[in-house]
């Protein structure tokens, strides 16, 4: 997929920029990014910052159920199984590719 550049890390993060990547992403993913402007945290550069939630949130993943065919699902088994990978990463695949299209 062309997502790989949004999953990878900002080169030459300082530690605390790491850190705070970190906890974005971990924040995100429990549901408890929140913005504070008592927070005593040294300010991150707004791009690194940006740069940074932008690849939490491309990193965080949400439980969702979703009603599909069965001749759906056994297509996106039959493509993971021919590519060697799971049948839910094919469907996310597709969501993802589908989202690009339509955006």
């Amino acid at each position: 997929m062309g997502a790989a550049n949004v999953h990878s890390r900002v080169p030459s993060l300082k530690p605390q920029e790491m850190q705070t990547q970190r906890e974005f992403e971990r924040a995100l993913k429990n549901g408890t990014l929140i913005r504070s402007s008592g927070s005593r945290i040294r300010r991150t550069n707004p791009t690194v910052f940006e740069t940074l939630l932008k690849q939490a949130k491309a990193n965080a993943t949400r439980p969702v159920s979703l009603r599909l065919s069965i001749a759906d699902i056994e297509l996106a088994k039959s493509l993971a199984s021919q590519r060697g990978i799971g049948y839910q990463t094919v469907l996310k695949q597709a969501i993802r590719s589908g989202l690009k299209h339509a955006g």
